[in-house]
């Protein structure tokens, strides 16, 4: 056998180890009262449920209340700096015969010029607000619950808030895409909703609580 062949077997082995890795069958092991064990898969499934059925939880109400405070202080800090830098720097010029090598760079500059005076101003507003925009844009993304309603046809989005309550949304199941598969998700899993702006994340920190009925409902890739 030529070394062509070898490398060829060996490549297409690794290639083939690797694809079952990833795409491996998704199926769910259960035990029976007798001591057996079956295996399921999500052909056995059925999706048209007779009551809403929980499929995703993630309960850490504490780390968004938390990380929503730190965004309201960042955002009155950095407001307040740039109103500051509005209304109370003042141009002095720098007298430049007093100036030296060892002159500090920020006895250089005159803060209070136009040039420097709107730039800090305004780019401390602009943080300021950009940074409490992302962290509610990122909290009201941020799926708590997820509930497959009765009949399978629709599902509820149950995301958190800014101000600790619930968030509530239901959509048709065929306008729900998951854009990855739930078994190679390693941080968190993402969901699109059609006609919607981002995407739903669901922390891979959270329980699904009926893993095979998510795959074969949410967890689908879908085409539009």
């Amino acid at each position: 056998m030529s070394i062509i062949s070898i490398a060829s077997t060996v490549l297409k082995r690794a290639v083939a180890s690797r694809f079952s890795t990833i795409y491996k069958p998704l199926v769910n092991n259960t035990r029976t009262a007798s001591g057996s064990v079956t295996t399921r898969t999500i052909h056995d499934v059925n999706t048209n449920v007779v009551k809403d059925v929980m499929l995703f939880k993630y309960e850490n109400p504490k780390f968004f209340m938390y990380m929503n405070v730190f965004a309201i202080v960042q955002y009155m800090f950095w407001t307040y700096l740039g109103l500051f830098a509005f209304t109370t720097l003042r141009d002095a010029p720098v007298d430049k015969s007093t100036i030296g090598d060892d002159t500090p760079w920020f006895r250089r500059i005159n803060l209070g010029e136009n040039k420097y005076r709107n730039t800090l101003g305004t780019v401390s507003v602009l943080v300021g607000g950009g940074s409490l925009a992302m962290i509610w844009m990122y909290t009201l993304r941020s799926v708590r619950y997820l509930v497959l309603n009765k009949g399978g046809k629709s599902l509820t989005f149950i995301t958190y808030t800014p101000f600790g309550k619930n968030r509530m949304m239901t959509v048709p199941l065929e306008n729900v895409c998951c854009k990855e598969a739930r078994n190679i998700a390693r941080v968190q899993l993402p969901l699109k909703i059609r006609n919607r702006w981002m995407h739903y994340m669901l922390d891979m920190r959270g329980e699904f609580k009926n893993p095979l009925l998510f795959d074969c409902t949410a967890g689908l890739m879908r085409k539009w």
